[in-house]
C-alpha cells in the first residue's frame, strides 16, 4: 500500500473509532443510581431496544411535566420559624394532635400512624419532596436524551432552593417535626430530608451539562458540607444519630450520600463501618425481623421503609468499596436475612399478623424483590432484566428504590 493509501486507511479507521466512541454512552459518576446500569441501558436504547425506548419516552413525559410546575422555595411559607428567619426549614410532627381535654389543645398528644392534616399547612416538606423527585427526573431525562433543556430546568430548581440568597434554605433542620406545646424542633425531623440523598446523586448526572457549571457544583457542595456538619455536630443532629429504628437508618443514608457527593469516600466508608454496621446489630433480630418497626401501628410500611433504607445504604456502600449486601455481624445478623424474613409475607405465603392500621400493599415489595434478586443471585450483567413487572418507568430504567 502506498503512503497516501496508508494515511487514508488510518484516517478512515480513526473516523470509525470516533463514531463508535461517540455512540457509546458514558458511565455517570452516580453512587445511589447504578452508573453501569444507566450506561448499559443508554447503549441499549441507541441499539433500538424497544422496551427501554418506551420507558425513556415515559420518563420524558414526566420530565416535560416537571418543566411546567411552579418553582418553589422554603421562604414561601406563611408561618415564621422561631428563629424569625423564613429561610429555616420548618415542619410539624405528623402523628401529633390537639388534646381534646385541654382548652387550647396543648400540649399535643401522639396518635401513631394517624397523620394530622395540620402538618400540610406548612409546605416546606411538600416542596422539598417534590424538588427531589423533579431534579432526579429531569437529570435522568437529560442523561438519556442529551437535551439541555432538562438540565437547565434542574439547575434552576437547585439554585432557587439552595443557592440564591433571596430564596435559599439555610443548611440546618432546627425546626423539623415540631410538636405544639412541647418542642420547636426534634432530631427525628431529619426524616423529612431523607430524599436529599437521591437529589445529590442526580446532580452527578448534570456535571457534564453547560447548564450546571463548576461554580454551581462547588456552591452546592458547600451547602451540603455545612448541612452534613450540622447533622454530625448539632444537638438536634446528634439526637437523630442516636435513633435505633428507621430514623437512624436514614440518618446514615443521608450522611453517607453527602460524603460521597463531597468526594470524601474515606468518610463515607468510616460512617458505614462505624455507624451502619452497628445499626444492623441493634435493629435486627437473628431471624431478620425488625423489632423496632414491628412495635409501630404501621408495621408493614415501616419494616419495608427501613429495609429500603438499608438497601440504599448497601448501594452507597458499593461506592465506598464496602459490601454491605452480604455483611454479617459477628452473631449473624444481616440485611440479607431481613429481606428473606419479609419475602414470604410479601409473596402471600404467610399472613401478616402484626399491627397494621392501614391497608397492607404487598405490591410495594416488588421493586425490593427485583433489586434483591439481582444482588443475591449474582447477576453477571449490569443490564440484566429484573423480574419486576410493574409499570414504573423510572425503575425500568434505573432499578432504583428511590
Amino acid at each position: 500500500m502506498t503512503k497516501p493509501g496508508q494515511r487514508l486507511a488510518l484516517s478512515i479507521g480513526f473516523l470509525l473509532i470516533t463514531c463508535v466512541l461517540s455512540a457509546t454512552a458514558q458511565k455517570p459518576s452516580t453512587f445511589l443510581l447504578d452508573g453501569a446500569l444507566l450506561q448499559a441501558n443508554k447503549t441499549r436504547m441507541q441499539q433500538g431496544d424497544k422496551p427501554l425506548l418506551a420507558a425513556k419516552q415515559a420518563l420524558l413525559v414526566m420530565a416535560d411535566k416537571a418543566m411546567t410546575k411552579p418553582v418553589h422555595s422554603v421562604v414561601e411559607k406563611t408561618k415564621t420559624p422561631p428563629s424569625g428567619d423564613k429561610h429555616d426549614y420548618m415542619s410539624v410532627g405528623p402523628y401529633w394532635w390537639p388534646d381534646s381535654t385541654k382548652p387550647n389543645g396543648l400540649p399535643y398528644i401522639r396518635k401513631d400512624g394517624q397523620i394530622n392534616p395540620e402538618r400540610y399547612a406548612i409546605q416546606d416538606g411538600t416542596y422539598l419532596n417534590a424538588l427531589c423527585d423533579d431534579v432526579q427526573v429531569l437529570a435522568l431525562a437529560y442523561y438519556f436524551s442529551n437535551d439541555e433543556k432538562y438540565a437547565r430546568r434542574a439547575a434552576e430548581l437547585l439554585r432557587v432552593w439552595f443557592l440564591n440568597s433571596d430564596t435559599r434554605m439555610n443548611p440546618n433542620l432546627n425546626y423539623g417535626q415540631a410538636i405544639p406545646g412541647i418542642t420547636e424542633g426534634r432530631g427525628i425531623g431529619l426524616i423529612d430530608t431523607r430524599m436529599l440523598a437521591k437529589l445529590v446523586d442526580a446532580v452527578q448526572l448534570l456535571k457534564v451539562s453547560k447548564a450546571w457549571p463548576q461554580p454551581d457544583q462547588v456552591a452546592l457542595q458547600s451547602w451540603f458540607r455545612q448541612f452534613m456538619n450540622w447533622m454530625l455536630t448539632s444537638p438536634v443532629g446528634k439526637d437523630e444519630e442516636d435513633e435505633h429504628n428507621n430514623h437512624g437508618t436514614y440518618y446514615d443514608f443521608q450522611t453517607v450520600a453527602f460524603a460521597l457527593f463531597l468526594g470524601d469516600k474515606p468518610l463515607a466508608k468510616q460512617m458505614i463501618e462505624q455507624k451502619t454496621m452497628k445499626r444492623i446489630q441493634s435493629q435486627l433480630k437473628d431471624d431478620g425481623s425488625q423489632p423496632h418497626e414491628l412495635a409501630r401501628t404501621l408495621t408493614w410500611g415501616y419494616s419495608l421503609m427501613n429495609l429500603k433504607g438499608f438497601f440504599g445504604l448497601a448501594q452507597l456502600a458499593e461506592a465506598a468499596d464496602v459490601d454491605l449486601w452480604n455483611y454479617e455481624t459477628p452473631d449473624g445478623k444481616s440485611i440479607k436475612k431481613a429481606y428473606f424474613w419479609m419475602l414470604p409475607y410479601a409473596n402471600g405465603e404467610k399472613p401478616w399478623t402484626f399491627q397494621q392500621i392501614k391497608d397492607l400493599h404487598r405490591e410495594e415489595f416488588l421493586p425490593v424483590k427485583a433489586v434483591a434478586e439481582s444482588k443475591y443471585k449474582r447477576a453477571n450483567n449490569a443490564a440484566a432484566a429484573s423480574n419486576y413487572t410493574g409499570d414504573t418507568s423510572l425503575f425500568a430504567l434505573t432499578n432504583s428504590l428511590f
